[in-house]
């Protein structure tokens, strides 16, 4: 399991580089400050929780059902939040916004407040 986290982690902080990079060069020409600034959040989202992820990854043994679900919550919430307000962003751009992604991002929200939150509890525990 360490090694699929561990691996995860590096391909969101690769595609957080990069999609930084797409959001800052490629769509610069199509975004608004607004949607340019929500792109951002997304990105930074993303690699936080690519550092953290690659922190426990190394750091769990992953023999709890609590340290699977800190992991579990920190990637889907990553999937859901980022990568939610990229779709919005892009297709809000290209004015055929995707509206089903708009509920989608603050699930993401959630997810990494419950991820932190046990992490949280599992420090206080051991």
């Amino acid at each position: 399991m360490n090694q699929i986290v561990v691996s995860l982690a590096v391909l969101l902080g690769m595609l957080a580089v990069i999609f930084g990079a797409f959001g800052a060069h490629a769509l610069k020409k199509i975004l608004n400050t607004d949607q340019q600034k929500s792109f951002e959040t997304g990105v930074k989202y993303q690699m936080y929780h690519a550092i953290v992820l690659l922190l426990l990854g190394n750091y769990f043994t992953f023999q709890s059902k609590i340290e699977n679900g800190i992991v579990l919550c920190f990637i889907i919430g990553t999937f859901l939040f980022s990568f939610s307000i990229y779709g919005l962003v892009i297709s809000s751009a290209i004015n055929k916004k995707l509206k089903f992604l708009g509920p989608i991002t603050p699930l993401g929200g959630l997810l990494f407040v419950i991820g932190w939150g046990l992490l949280f509890y599992y420090n206080l525990a051991n």
